[in-house]
């Protein structure tokens, strides 16, 4: 009779222990090995080498395959930072340019189409985070042109600053963004990311269940586009 505290006390040690693995080791495991890796950040490659330029940039540019848009956020779950990120191809827009610079550009992005690598994540995207039924896309004009300088003319890689309006969530903000720009045979590829503090396009907090997000996310852009 008397071992049977003995007996108590280790299952409830027992217990113990395993309610702390499944607590804090259960996200480790979860994030690590479930979750798995967020894809790299996207971006204009330069590891091919750029093809000498053809034709004249003068002229409509639109977006062509090959083209994504999505958002980074971070995450915590439990103490274990995660990266959120979701995508889409569903890109549509292009530009105008004269021989020696942009003068207007228009992008847009179909939220709808918006998915990461959990259906959790993203039906609260779709629905109490983005509201997409009611704020399907999101957009981005360009305000100021941007001067191509020697893009105009021949084949290489620049980063230009580019002032433009972007519209999310019913909130419309103007945004100064960095953009990498590559002129390569026929075709121009712009990549960048763009900061978003949610409250700014009010946005509530995109927190859920158990997963604690940060209060800003960034905006990811890859666009591919050739003469219309």
């Amino acid at each position: 009779m008397r071992e049977r505290p003995r007996h108590f006390a280790r299952w409830a040690l027992g217990a113990v222990a395993l309610v702390a693995v499944l607590v804090f080791g259960g996200p480790y495991v979860y994030i690590h090995f479930v979750e798995g890796e967020a894809p790299a950040a996207l971006a204009a490659s330069a590891s091919t080498a750029v093809q000498p330029a053809t034709g004249t940039v003068a002229g409509n540019w639109q977006v062509s395959g090959g083209s994504e848009a999505g958002y980074r956020v971070e995450e915590l779950l439990n103490g274990q930072s995660n990266t959120a990120v979701g995508r889409t191809a569903a890109v549509t827009g292009g530009l105008t340019a004269t021989p020696t610079q942009v003068t207007e550009a228009k992008f847009t992005v179909d939220l709808t189409k918006v998915a990461s690598d959990q259906a959790r994540r993203d039906a609260q995207f779709q629905d109490r985070i983005m509201q997409t039924s009611q704020f399907p896309t999101a957009s981005f004009t360009l305000v100021d042109p941007i001067k191509l300088a020697e893009l105009a003319t021949a084949a290489g890689t620049r980063t230009v600053d580019v002032n433009g309006a972007l519209a999310l969530h019913g909130t419309t903000k103007d945004v100064a963004v960095p953009l990498t720009v590559v002129r390569s045979g026929a075709t121009f590829t712009i990549s960048g990311q763009v900061p978003v503090v949610f409250a700014d396009y009010r946005i509530d907090n995109p927190s859920f269940g158990f997963v604690r997000t940060e209060d800003h996310g960034t905006i990811e852009v890859l666009l591919h586009l050739t003469k219309a």
